[in-house]
Protein backbone atom coordinates (compact mmCIF):
# COMPACT_ATOMS: atom_id res chain seq x y z
CA UNK A 1 0.00 0.00 0.00
CA UNK A 2 2.63 2.53 0.75
CA UNK A 3 4.78 1.66 -2.62
CA UNK A 4 1.37 2.04 -4.37
CA UNK A 5 0.65 5.49 -2.21
CA UNK A 6 4.44 7.11 -3.24
CA UNK A 7 3.25 5.57 -6.79
CA UNK A 8 0.67 7.82 -7.23
CA UNK A 9 2.28 10.58 -5.37
CA UNK A 10 4.89 10.54 -7.74
CA UNK A 11 2.58 10.21 -11.04
CA UNK A 12 1.15 13.17 -9.92
CA UNK A 13 4.08 15.31 -10.10
CA UNK A 14 4.96 14.13 -12.62
CA UNK A 15 1.74 15.02 -14.57
CA UNK A 16 1.57 18.13 -13.07
CA UNK A 17 5.19 19.37 -14.45
CA UNK A 18 3.99 17.70 -17.74
CA UNK A 19 1.11 20.02 -17.60
CA UNK A 20 2.83 22.63 -16.51
CA UNK A 21 2.64 26.00 -18.93
CA UNK A 22 5.12 27.49 -20.78
CA UNK A 23 5.15 31.25 -20.71
CA UNK A 24 6.70 33.34 -23.38
CA UNK A 25 7.78 36.98 -22.17
CA UNK A 26 8.96 39.53 -24.98
CA UNK A 27 11.68 41.78 -24.80
CA UNK A 28 12.07 44.92 -26.88
CA UNK A 29 14.79 46.36 -27.02
CA UNK A 30 17.12 48.62 -29.27
CA UNK A 31 19.80 46.10 -30.15
CA UNK A 32 20.68 48.20 -32.93
CA UNK A 33 19.88 52.13 -33.24
CA UNK A 34 21.26 54.57 -30.87
CA UNK A 35 21.56 53.22 -27.55
CA UNK A 36 22.45 49.67 -28.24
CA UNK A 37 25.50 49.60 -26.27
CA UNK A 38 22.93 49.74 -23.36
CA UNK A 39 20.80 46.76 -24.28
CA UNK A 40 22.29 43.83 -23.95
CA UNK A 41 22.55 44.38 -20.28
CA UNK A 42 19.04 45.32 -19.53
CA UNK A 43 17.75 42.25 -21.59
CA UNK A 44 20.22 39.85 -19.56
CA UNK A 45 18.96 41.57 -16.52
CA UNK A 46 15.17 40.88 -17.72
CA UNK A 47 16.26 36.93 -18.58
CA UNK A 48 17.82 36.68 -15.28
CA UNK A 49 14.59 37.26 -13.03
CA UNK A 50 12.72 35.50 -15.55
CA UNK A 51 15.37 32.28 -15.21
CA UNK A 52 15.08 32.60 -11.32
CA UNK A 53 11.55 32.08 -11.62
CA UNK A 54 11.76 29.38 -13.72
CA UNK A 55 14.55 27.74 -11.45
CA UNK A 56 12.09 28.16 -8.46
CA UNK A 57 9.24 25.93 -10.12
CA UNK A 58 6.55 27.85 -8.32
CA UNK A 59 5.13 29.83 -10.57
CA UNK A 60 1.38 28.73 -11.66
CA UNK A 61 2.41 24.57 -11.10
CA UNK A 62 6.14 24.75 -12.06
CA UNK A 63 5.33 26.93 -15.66
CA UNK A 64 8.71 28.04 -17.23
CA UNK A 65 9.13 31.28 -18.40
CA UNK A 66 10.54 31.62 -22.19
CA UNK A 67 12.39 35.33 -23.14
CA UNK A 68 11.81 35.84 -26.53
CA UNK A 69 14.33 39.36 -27.82
CA UNK A 70 13.19 41.63 -30.38
CA UNK A 71 14.46 44.71 -31.89
CA UNK A 72 12.72 48.01 -31.44
CA UNK A 73 15.76 49.67 -32.89
CA UNK A 74 14.72 52.22 -30.38
CA UNK A 75 14.04 55.51 -32.76
CA UNK A 76 12.11 53.72 -35.21
CA UNK A 77 7.89 53.65 -34.79
CA UNK A 78 7.41 51.08 -37.78
CA UNK A 79 10.25 48.87 -36.74
CA UNK A 80 9.30 49.08 -33.28
CA UNK A 81 5.53 48.55 -33.96
CA UNK A 82 6.11 45.38 -35.96
CA UNK A 83 8.45 43.59 -33.31
CA UNK A 84 5.93 43.84 -30.58
CA UNK A 85 3.35 42.20 -33.52
CA UNK A 86 5.64 39.35 -34.14
CA UNK A 87 6.18 38.69 -30.35
CA UNK A 88 2.36 39.05 -29.79
CA UNK A 89 0.84 37.19 -32.89
CA UNK A 90 3.65 35.19 -34.05
CA UNK A 91 5.28 34.09 -30.22
CA UNK A 92 2.25 34.51 -28.63
CA UNK A 93 4.52 36.35 -25.48
CA UNK A 94 2.22 37.21 -22.05
CA UNK A 95 3.94 40.48 -21.36
CA UNK A 96 6.63 42.70 -22.51
CA UNK A 97 9.48 44.43 -20.86
CA UNK A 98 10.04 47.38 -23.39
CA UNK A 99 9.95 49.41 -25.10
CA UNK A 100 13.34 51.36 -24.66
CA UNK A 101 13.13 54.88 -25.83
CA UNK A 102 10.02 57.08 -25.55
CA UNK A 103 8.43 57.57 -28.90
CA UNK A 104 8.53 53.84 -30.09
CA UNK A 105 7.22 52.87 -26.64
CA UNK A 106 4.12 54.93 -27.47
CA UNK A 107 4.07 54.10 -31.06
CA UNK A 108 3.92 50.26 -30.30
CA UNK A 109 1.41 50.51 -27.04
CA UNK A 110 -1.49 52.45 -28.78
CA UNK A 111 -0.76 50.72 -32.45
CA UNK A 112 -0.82 46.77 -31.57
CA UNK A 113 -0.25 46.39 -27.41
CA UNK A 114 -3.64 48.09 -26.47
CA UNK A 115 -5.50 46.33 -29.66
CA UNK A 116 -4.31 42.94 -28.20
CA UNK A 117 -4.84 43.54 -24.63
CA UNK A 118 -0.95 42.76 -23.76
CA UNK A 119 1.23 44.45 -20.48
CA UNK A 120 4.14 46.58 -21.25
CA UNK A 121 6.49 47.46 -18.32
CA UNK A 122 9.46 49.98 -20.16
CA UNK A 123 12.26 49.64 -17.61
CA UNK A 124 13.88 53.14 -19.83
CA UNK A 125 11.05 55.29 -21.27
CA UNK A 126 10.99 58.31 -19.72
CA UNK A 127 8.65 60.82 -21.79
CA UNK A 128 6.40 62.53 -18.73
CA UNK A 129 3.64 62.02 -21.98
CA UNK A 130 3.48 58.26 -20.69
CA UNK A 131 2.03 59.70 -17.57
CA UNK A 132 -1.02 60.63 -19.18
CA UNK A 133 -1.37 58.00 -22.27
CA UNK A 134 -4.59 56.17 -22.64
CA UNK A 135 -3.22 52.66 -21.80
CA UNK A 136 -6.22 50.85 -20.85
CA UNK A 137 -4.06 49.71 -18.10
CA UNK A 138 -1.53 48.02 -19.61
CA UNK A 139 1.60 50.31 -19.45
CA UNK A 140 3.90 50.40 -16.20
CA UNK A 141 7.37 51.65 -15.96
CA UNK A 142 10.10 51.25 -13.64
CA UNK A 143 12.19 54.56 -14.42
CA UNK A 144 11.17 57.79 -13.08
CA UNK A 145 9.35 60.32 -15.88
CA UNK A 146 11.72 63.16 -17.28
CA UNK A 147 9.67 65.35 -15.11
CA UNK A 148 11.40 64.48 -12.24
CA UNK A 149 15.22 63.86 -14.16
CA UNK A 150 14.90 67.45 -15.12
CA UNK A 151 14.30 68.77 -11.81
CA UNK A 152 17.29 66.42 -10.63
CA UNK A 153 19.46 67.75 -13.41
CA UNK A 154 18.89 71.53 -12.65
CA UNK A 155 19.42 70.89 -8.74
CA UNK A 156 22.78 69.42 -9.72
CA UNK A 157 23.58 71.85 -12.08
CA UNK A 158 22.65 74.92 -9.95
CA UNK A 159 24.69 73.21 -6.71
CA UNK A 160 27.88 73.01 -8.91
CA UNK A 161 27.70 76.62 -9.61
CA UNK A 162 26.86 76.81 -12.92
CA UNK A 163 24.10 79.97 -13.78
CA UNK A 164 23.90 79.50 -17.53
CA UNK A 165 23.99 76.34 -20.45
CA UNK A 166 23.48 76.17 -23.69
CA UNK A 167 20.56 73.43 -24.27
CA UNK A 168 20.62 70.22 -27.14
CA UNK A 169 18.70 67.58 -27.28
CA UNK A 170 17.73 64.81 -29.90
CA UNK A 171 14.90 65.42 -31.89
CA UNK A 172 12.08 63.17 -30.80
CA UNK A 173 10.02 62.27 -27.65
CA UNK A 174 12.45 61.65 -25.21
CA UNK A 175 14.75 64.78 -26.11
CA UNK A 176 11.95 67.47 -26.37
CA UNK A 177 10.20 66.43 -23.01
CA UNK A 178 13.24 66.17 -21.35
CA UNK A 179 15.06 69.41 -22.27
CA UNK A 180 11.64 71.02 -21.91
CA UNK A 181 10.85 69.25 -18.53
CA UNK A 182 15.11 70.71 -17.52
CA UNK A 183 14.75 73.86 -18.99
CA UNK A 184 11.42 75.31 -16.76
CA UNK A 185 13.02 73.80 -13.49
CA UNK A 186 16.01 75.78 -14.48
CA UNK A 187 14.64 79.08 -14.83
CA UNK A 188 12.71 78.45 -11.70
CA UNK A 189 15.70 77.92 -9.46
CA UNK A 190 17.19 81.13 -10.95
CA UNK A 191 19.68 79.78 -14.00
CA UNK A 192 19.40 80.83 -17.86
CA UNK A 193 19.39 78.36 -20.72
CA UNK A 194 20.73 80.07 -23.56
CA UNK A 195 19.38 78.23 -26.08
CA UNK A 196 17.21 75.09 -26.43
CA UNK A 197 17.99 73.19 -29.56
CA UNK A 198 17.48 70.30 -31.26
CA UNK A 199 19.90 67.70 -33.10
CA UNK A 200 19.07 64.70 -35.63
CA UNK A 201 20.45 61.28 -35.19
CA UNK A 202 23.06 59.98 -38.18
CA UNK A 203 24.83 63.00 -39.05
CA UNK A 204 28.20 62.47 -39.91
CA UNK A 205 29.12 66.15 -38.86
CA UNK A 206 27.47 68.31 -36.34
CA UNK A 207 29.79 71.13 -36.75
CA UNK A 208 27.02 73.33 -37.43
CA UNK A 209 24.53 72.73 -34.66
CA UNK A 210 27.66 73.20 -31.94
CA UNK A 211 28.60 76.76 -33.57
CA UNK A 212 24.96 77.71 -33.12
CA UNK A 213 25.53 76.36 -29.20
CA UNK A 214 28.25 77.87 -28.74
CA UNK A 215 27.03 81.36 -30.51
CA UNK A 216 24.40 81.61 -27.69
CA UNK A 217 27.15 80.74 -24.92
CA UNK A 218 26.91 78.98 -21.41
CA UNK A 219 28.63 77.56 -18.26
CA UNK A 220 28.09 73.97 -19.79
CA UNK A 221 26.29 72.38 -22.46
CA UNK A 222 23.61 69.64 -21.38
CA UNK A 223 23.71 67.32 -24.34
CA UNK A 224 20.52 65.57 -24.18
CA UNK A 225 21.18 63.00 -26.93
CA UNK A 226 21.82 58.95 -27.30
CA UNK A 227 25.34 58.16 -26.45
CA UNK A 228 25.80 55.54 -29.55
CA UNK A 229 24.24 58.48 -32.20
CA UNK A 230 23.99 62.22 -31.96
CA UNK A 231 24.74 62.71 -28.60
CA UNK A 232 28.26 61.64 -29.05
CA UNK A 233 28.62 63.50 -32.28
CA UNK A 234 27.79 66.59 -30.70
CA UNK A 235 30.42 65.97 -28.20
CA UNK A 236 32.90 65.92 -30.17
CA UNK A 237 32.50 68.43 -32.47
CA UNK A 238 31.84 70.42 -29.48
CA UNK A 239 35.85 69.00 -28.15
CA UNK A 240 37.46 69.49 -31.76
CA UNK A 241 36.38 73.13 -31.55
CA UNK A 242 36.84 74.11 -27.87
CA UNK A 243 33.03 75.12 -27.61
CA UNK A 244 32.77 73.79 -24.67
CA UNK A 245 34.46 72.21 -21.81
CA UNK A 246 31.97 71.14 -19.28
CA UNK A 247 29.45 68.95 -20.45
CA UNK A 248 26.04 67.45 -18.65
CA UNK A 249 24.53 63.93 -19.50
CA UNK A 250 21.70 62.62 -18.28
CA UNK A 251 20.19 59.01 -18.83
CA UNK A 252 20.77 58.27 -22.47
CA UNK A 253 24.23 59.53 -22.62
CA UNK A 254 25.63 57.77 -19.09
CA UNK A 255 26.99 54.34 -20.47
CA UNK A 256 29.97 52.64 -21.57
CA UNK A 257 30.37 54.24 -24.71
CA UNK A 258 30.97 57.10 -22.92
CA UNK A 259 34.28 56.47 -21.70
CA UNK A 260 35.26 54.77 -24.76
CA UNK A 261 34.69 57.77 -27.21
CA UNK A 262 35.79 60.59 -24.78
CA UNK A 263 37.70 59.16 -21.79
CA UNK A 264 39.85 61.78 -20.06
CA UNK A 265 38.50 64.38 -22.65
CA UNK A 266 35.58 65.12 -20.72
CA UNK A 267 36.89 64.91 -17.10
CA UNK A 268 34.92 67.17 -14.72
CA UNK A 269 31.70 67.01 -17.05
CA UNK A 270 29.19 65.04 -14.85
CA UNK A 271 25.54 63.97 -15.31
CA UNK A 272 22.53 61.61 -13.81
CA UNK A 273 20.54 58.30 -14.38
CA UNK A 274 17.83 56.68 -12.07
CA UNK A 275 19.37 54.46 -10.21
CA UNK A 276 18.74 53.21 -6.49
CA UNK A 277 21.17 52.86 -3.83
CA UNK A 278 20.92 50.21 -1.26
CA UNK A 279 20.85 46.19 -0.41
CA UNK A 280 18.67 45.71 -3.45
CA UNK A 281 21.04 47.47 -5.86
CA UNK A 282 23.76 45.21 -4.10
CA UNK A 283 22.66 42.22 -4.09
CA UNK A 284 21.60 42.75 -8.07
CA UNK A 285 25.23 43.63 -9.08
CA UNK A 286 26.05 40.32 -7.16
CA UNK A 287 23.70 38.55 -9.43
CA UNK A 288 24.83 40.16 -12.66
CA UNK A 289 28.48 39.09 -12.02
CA UNK A 290 27.97 35.70 -10.96
CA UNK A 291 25.29 35.80 -14.77
CA UNK A 292 28.05 37.26 -16.24
CA UNK A 293 26.77 40.38 -17.31
CA UNK A 294 27.85 44.34 -16.34
CA UNK A 295 25.01 45.28 -13.72
CA UNK A 296 25.94 48.76 -13.45
CA UNK A 297 24.72 49.45 -17.00
CA UNK A 298 21.99 51.71 -17.24
CA UNK A 299 18.75 50.49 -16.69
CA UNK A 300 19.58 46.91 -16.48
CA UNK A 301 18.23 46.87 -13.00
CA UNK A 302 15.11 48.58 -14.10
CA UNK A 303 14.80 45.84 -16.82
CA UNK A 304 15.19 42.69 -14.09
CA UNK A 305 12.38 44.90 -11.82
CA UNK A 306 9.79 44.90 -15.06
CA UNK A 307 10.12 41.09 -15.40
CA UNK A 308 9.84 40.34 -11.84
CA UNK A 309 6.45 43.03 -11.53
CA UNK A 310 4.79 40.78 -14.47
CA UNK A 311 5.54 37.46 -13.15
CA UNK A 312 5.02 38.49 -9.63
CA UNK A 313 1.60 39.76 -11.02
CA UNK A 314 0.61 36.62 -12.37
CA UNK A 315 1.04 34.54 -9.49
CA UNK A 316 -0.91 36.99 -7.45
CA UNK A 317 -3.78 36.50 -10.34
CA UNK A 318 -3.26 32.58 -10.73
CA UNK A 319 -3.06 33.39 -14.20
CA UNK A 320 -0.83 34.51 -17.22
CA UNK A 321 -3.50 36.11 -18.74
CA UNK A 322 -2.73 40.33 -19.30
CA UNK A 323 -6.68 41.16 -18.90
CA UNK A 324 -6.19 39.58 -15.13
CA UNK A 325 -2.69 40.15 -13.97
CA UNK A 326 -2.66 43.47 -14.89
CA UNK A 327 -4.26 44.45 -12.09
CA UNK A 328 -2.36 43.10 -9.61
CA UNK A 329 0.68 44.84 -10.55
CA UNK A 330 0.70 47.85 -8.84
CA UNK A 331 -0.58 45.47 -5.28
CA UNK A 332 2.60 43.33 -5.71
CA UNK A 333 4.95 46.38 -6.14
CA UNK A 334 3.89 48.50 -3.16
CA UNK A 335 3.51 48.20 0.63
CA UNK A 336 2.05 46.64 2.50
CA UNK A 337 3.66 42.98 2.75
CA UNK A 338 7.03 41.50 3.29
CA UNK A 339 9.86 43.36 1.49
CA UNK A 340 11.08 41.61 -1.82
CA UNK A 341 14.75 42.07 -2.79
CA UNK A 342 16.85 40.66 -6.04
CA UNK A 343 17.15 36.77 -5.49
CA UNK A 344 14.22 36.23 -3.35
CA UNK A 345 11.75 36.15 -6.43
CA UNK A 346 10.69 32.24 -5.22
CA UNK A 347 10.31 33.84 -1.29
CA UNK A 348 7.80 36.01 -2.86
CA UNK A 349 6.17 33.02 -4.69
CA UNK A 350 5.26 31.33 -1.43
CA UNK A 351 4.27 34.15 -0.02
CA UNK A 352 1.74 34.65 -2.65
CA UNK A 353 0.87 31.04 -2.45
CA UNK A 354 -0.03 31.25 1.07
CA UNK A 355 -1.99 34.01 0.03
CA UNK A 356 0.29 36.82 2.10
CA UNK A 357 1.35 39.91 0.70
CA UNK A 358 4.71 41.16 -0.94
CA UNK A 359 5.97 44.63 -1.30
CA UNK A 360 8.82 44.29 -3.83
CA UNK A 361 11.45 46.62 -3.71
CA UNK A 362 13.90 45.04 -6.29
CA UNK A 363 17.39 46.43 -7.46
CA UNK A 364 15.67 49.87 -7.64
CA UNK A 365 13.72 50.29 -4.86
CA UNK A 366 10.26 50.11 -6.14
CA UNK A 367 7.69 52.05 -5.51
CA UNK A 368 4.98 52.59 -8.66
CA UNK A 369 2.92 55.87 -8.33
CA UNK A 370 0.00 57.96 -10.19
CA UNK A 371 -0.42 56.37 -13.13
CA UNK A 372 1.93 52.83 -13.05
CA UNK A 373 5.01 54.73 -13.07
CA UNK A 374 8.29 54.73 -11.01
CA UNK A 375 8.64 57.51 -8.21
CA UNK A 376 12.43 57.50 -8.87
CA UNK A 377 15.95 57.95 -7.47
CA UNK A 378 18.49 59.13 -9.41
CA UNK A 379 22.61 58.15 -9.66
CA UNK A 380 24.62 61.84 -9.54
CA UNK A 381 27.83 60.59 -11.54
CA UNK A 382 31.15 62.70 -12.85
CA UNK A 383 33.41 61.92 -15.09
CA UNK A 384 37.17 61.01 -13.03
CA UNK A 385 40.47 60.17 -14.86
CA UNK A 386 37.97 59.23 -18.17
CA UNK A 387 35.58 57.19 -16.01
CA UNK A 388 32.34 57.54 -14.97
CA UNK A 389 32.38 57.40 -11.11
CA UNK A 390 29.22 57.67 -8.99
CA UNK A 391 29.01 60.92 -6.36
CA UNK A 392 25.93 59.88 -5.12
CA UNK A 393 22.35 59.06 -5.18
CA UNK A 394 19.53 61.77 -4.53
Amino acid sequence: MKKLLLASAAGALIAGAAGAEDIKMGISLGFTGPLESMSPAMASGAEMAMKEVSDSGLLLGGATVVPVRGDSTCIDAAAATATVERLITAEGVRGIVGGMCSGETIASLENVAKANGIVMISPSATSPALSTIEDDGLFFRTAPSDARQGQVMAEIIMERGLNSVAVTYTNNDYGKGLADSFAAAFQEAGGTVTVNAPHDDGKADYSAEVAALAAAGGDALVVAGYVDQGGSGVVRAALDTGAFETFVFPDGMVGGALESNFGAEINGSFGQNPAAEGEGRDLFLAMAEEAGFDGTGVYSGEAYDAAALMLLAMAKAGSSDPAEYKNHIMDVANAPGEPILPGELAKALEIIAGGGEVDYVGATAVELIGAGEAGGSFREIEIKDGRIETIGFR
